[in-house]
């Protein structure tokens, strides 16, 4: 019988370690008290951004009220509280504009807010899988291009006219000059080692209103 009584307790901190080792499912935010709302479940491709567009909610809004970190993404499925929304908008009404794109497909080596050679990364640098071109993450006109800007080497900024600009960094090879209308995902440039000897990345900037935003909420998973 104690032996019995060993095995079950066994059994049962078994149990409760495995349980505790998988991954929680995802979990509503708690809403703010009297405050009316509506939750948004993730969809596929959807960034932060454009669930904002869909409601008509400000973007630092939806951050704040949802907790979300700098550095942090959403995931397809997770819950997000819209604040002074009953029900989304009218499909007339809904935000129908162009979408963020990933100017290269790589790894992230430093996120928005990070300190990185020293510097507090306004954007995120994105190192490449393999050799591959920089493409406009949305249409606009370059407006800036400078051989080495404060030692991020060729750096292209576009203005997307909506108060929206991009800035790509680190730059080998310039593809578009000043002053061409660029459409989304066409190659502007080719990426280089801003270092001698350092893997090549591409540092990217979203910006509204000249103020550095997170990327993250702006590009698809």
């Amino acid at each position: 019988m104690k032996n019995f009584k060993i095995y079950l307790l066994s059994f049962i901190f078994y149990l409760f370690s495995f349980i505790g080792c998988t991954t929680a499912p995802l979990v509503m935010p708690p809403a703010p008290p009297q405050m009316p709302g509506v939750y948004h479940r993730v969809e596929k491709g959807q960034t932060l951004w454009r669930i904002s567009k869909i409601y008509n909610v400000d973007l630092d809004e939806l951050v704040k009220i949802n907790h979300i970190s700098d550095a942090a993404t959403i995931e397809v499925g997770q819950m997000i509280f819209i604040p002074q929304q009953k029900k989304p908008l009218p499909l007339i009404n809904k935000y129908s504009g162009e979408d963020f794109i990933w100017p290269v497909k790589g790894r992230v080596i430093a996120t928005f807010g990070q300190t990185y050679n020293n510097m507090i990364n306004k954007g995120m640098n994105i190192e490449p899988r393999r050799p591959q071109d920089v493409v406009a993450a949305r249409s606009g006109k370059v407006i800036f291009y400078s051989p080495d800007f404060k030692g991020f080497g060729k750096t292209i900024i576009i203005d997307h006219g909506d108060g929206f600009s991009t800035v790509y960094a680190g730059n080998s090879e310039v593809l578009i000059k000043t002053g061409d209308m660029i459409q989304k995902g066409a190659s502007i440039a080719k990426i280089g080692p801003m270092i001698r000897g350092e893997n090549p990345y591409l540092h990217f900037e979203i910006r509204k209103e000249h103020v550095s935003q997170n990327p993250y909420f702006y590009l698809p998973r």
